[in-house]
């Protein structure tokens, strides 16, 4: 999942971006983002949503056409591909898009419901008794202004007679009419008396419109006062350039009502007003997340698809190479379910003993058509040998004695002439070796006492030195000991012999063979590894008749092979600073 998000991380950046856009100028519409509400800014706002919509939708399809395009590139179950891909996107969409449908249409519901008429006459009402209460507010202020008028015009003269019995009278006034703040003040805007527990400074004086308006006698409710002040003067005519000015507070829970049930009016006639703009947005928003949430789906679904049919894909792909005769054709190893791994295993190990097979056969088949060429040709050289030897012997007792002082040099031809029929009957008597090679007697041996014996067998010759590392256990195999103990000679031999030929040029040289034997699953491996010259070329070795060395035959290494594989096993020849040989044996 982790890895999906990372590869559509532009889309992803993108769709989120829309997102945020989107919900900026849903915020807009109701006038509470930080972008002013104008026409010029809600027009920029919708063009950016429109640009970035088309830009997130031109990557999806982009890569849903990169999807499509590299299963058809796969020609080799492209169609099966392609028809799970369309399958699990089809059944991914159809759901999604009845889903958004559906949700756009009860969203459009939902809002329009909530312009109602009842809903809206609701809002008015409570816009209406919110306006009221503070209307009444005002009349009680007004009524109360006027009766403490009357009480303070009447006791007047106590004003300047005796002021200690009107503070009284308005200290009652104050307690009878439950108003915070009384004052007497000027025109001028002196305080000439105060009835409260603030300083003069809290007091916001009226402006001269107000004065002017109370100089015809009625009450006038102050304002610009406190927003938690109700306030209202009046003309004393008792006095002189005097002004009763009172204020009442007004409970902090019940502002707080108002003030809600104002902003609350407020955001309900903005979004009735914006509702289209609104609706665009969501569906914007909406189309967004959905289509979004449906690509994530989708690129799921067609990952879990890739994932269901690529070993199906691999598996078919290898099948047809190995029916065109490519036997070192592999299904590739890829992250799948740990079935298809145990498929595409076997799969492998199927070709792999495919391939031994073949070769087995193949390598069967030349020998037996080495074995045919190795016997006529014994048979063809041999049968002249006989001859040719008598006549060298009766040309030596005939005219020996009758050559004279030449008598030396004839001799001398005939001993060449001899050891070359000696050579020819060394080189007849390894094809007939090839040729007659007996079939293995097959019983349960120990690979260690035949490795052991070869190396006994040899130690006296060898010029190198032979390490051996053999496990205190018996590596108990099914062979012929006398043709393995051939096999072992032989490769010994010729570890020794490459070592010779860099004695020749380095008499101090230490010459090493190191022998192993290791457990593979079902087979025993033999490790011969020696620091000698190595071979040039391992491929050529094994076929019969190529050989490096100048008196060597090219039946050595071919002989070798062929125990092996009469004993189902494999020989494999490297160069590795030297020459390494292994030789595989099934083990029992």
């Amino acid at each position: 999942m982790f890895k999906i998000i990372k590869n559509f991380n532009w889309i992803i950046l993108s769709s989120f971006t829309c997102i945020f856009l989107g919900i900026l100028t849903f915020l807009t519409f109701i006038n509470e983002g930080f972008v002013p509400l104008t026409e010029q800014n809600i027009l920029i706002l919708l063009s950016l949503d429109i640009i970035l919509l088309l830009i997130f939708f031109y990557l999806i399809f982009k890569n849903f056409f990169r999807f499509y395009s590299a299963g058809k590139k796969n020609k080799s179950g492209s169609q099966t591909n392609i028809k799970y891909i369309s399958l699990f996107s089809i059944f991914t969409l159809i759901p999604s898009l009845i889903v958004a449908f559906f949700s756009l249409v009860i969203f459009n519901f939902g809002l329009q419901k909530y312009f109602d008429d009842q809903i809206t006459q609701a809002v008015n009402n409570s816009n209406d008794v919110a306006k009221n209460y503070l209307e009444e507010i005002k009349k009680n202020i007004k009524s109360d202004v006027i009766l403490m008028s009357v009480g303070l015009n009447r006791a007047s003269n106590f004003y300047y007679s005796n002021p200690n019995q009107f503070l009284r009278i308005v200290s009652a006034e104050k307690i009878l009419r439950k108003v915070d703040d009384i004052y007497l003040i000027d025109s001028a805007g002196n305080i000439l008396l105060s009835e409260t527990g603030v300083t003069s400074s809290d007091l916001s004086f009226p402006g001269e419109e107000t004065f002017d308006e109370a100089l015809t006698g009625v009450p006038v409710i102050v304002p610009g006062n406190f927003e938690n002040k109700t306030s209202a003067m009046i003309k004393l005519n008792s006095f002189v350039d005097t002004f009763l000015y009172i204020s009442r507070d007004i409970d902090p829970s019940i502002l707080k009502y108002l003030n809600e049930t104002e902003k609350a009016v407020d955001f309900y006639y903005s979004v009735e007003n914006s509702q289209t703009g609104i609706k665009l947005t969501f569906a914007i928003i909406y189309i967004i997340v959905v289509t979004l949430l449906l690509f994530l789906s989708t690129s799921v679904a067609i990952t879990f698809a890739r994932r269901l049919t690529k070993p199906i894909i691999n598996l078919i792909s290898a099948s047809e190479s190995i029916s065109k005769g490519e036997l070192d054709a592999k299904v590739p190893d890829i992250e799948s379910d740990e079935e298809f791994k145990k498929l595409n295993q076997n799969f492998n190990n199927m070709i792999t003993r495919l391939k031994r097979q073949q070769d087995k056969l193949l390598v069967t088949e030349r020998y037996e058509a080495w074995e045919s060429v190795a016997r006529k040709l014994a048979h063809e050289i041999k049968n002249p040998l006989t001859p040719i030897q008598l006549s060298i012997d009766r040309l030596r007792e005939k005219y020996s004695s009758k050559i004279g002082k030449d008598e030396s040099q004839f001799n001398e031809y005939l001993q060449t002439i001899n050891r070359q029929i000696k050579d020819i009957e060394k080189l007849v008597n390894e094809f007939s070796n090839f040729a007659r090679m007996p079939r293995p007697i097959i019983k349960k041996i120990d690979l260690n006492k035949v490795i052991n014996r070869s190396i006994d067998f040899l130690k006296v010759s060898l010029k190198s030195q032979v390490f051996f590392k053999q496990n205190k256990k018996s590596n108990l195999i099914m062979g012929d000991e006398d043709q393995l103990n051939r096999v072992f000679i032989n490769i010994i031999k010729n570890a020794d012999e490459s070592i010779i030929e860099i004695l020749s040029k380095k008499p101090k040289y230490m010459g090493k063979i190191d022998i192993d034997i290791l457990k593979n699953n079902d087979y025993i491996v033999t490790v011969i590894k020696d620091n000698g010259e190595g071979i040039s070329d391992t491929k050529k070795v094994m076929k019969p008749y190529f050989t490096t060395k100048k008196k060597g035959t090219g039946l050595g290494l071919p002989i070798v092979n062929k125990i092996i594989n009469e004993h189902s096993g494999e020989l494999v020849i490297k160069k590795d600073n030297g020459t390494k040989i292994e030789i595989w044996l099934p083990s029992i």
